[in-house]
């Protein structure tokens, strides 16, 4: 009876170290999608907090970068066209941040006349 079983022994180990590197391939690409998904949400916010700031006459950059938290700061950029602030975030993950770059736009709508 213990020879049946005999070659047996370690399978589940074969098949656990088969598993992983799919299981970390699932677990990166989770990660990756939270990442974009949040650094979409980040550029969206700072974009508006950024034309709100051109409404009330400040600085649109500022407002921007001071509501993007502490580390998407080092990966963002901020440009503005007339009156129309783009926030870029690129979120902080390996090999693929390149390819999740969020960007969002908001409009300041037209210059007030005075």
């Amino acid at each position: 009876m213990t020879a049946c079983r005999l070659p047996e022994r370690g399978q589940a180990t074969v098949e656990l170290a088969a598993l992983l590197p799919l299981l970390a391939v699932v677990a990166l690409s989770a990660y990756a999608v939270l990442a974009a998904r949040t650094a979409g949400e980040q550029a969206g916010a700072a974009a508006e907090a950024g034309a709100i700031a051109l409404i009330q006459d400040g600085d649109p950059r500022a407002a921007a970068r001071d509501i993007l938290p502490r580390a998407a700061r080092r990966h963002s950029r901020t440009t503005l066209e007339d009156r129309r602030v783009t926030v870029t975030v690129r979120p902080r993950v390996p090999l693929l941040a390149r390819w999740l770059t969020a960007r969002a736009t908001a409009d300041a709508g037209p210059e007030p006349t005075p």
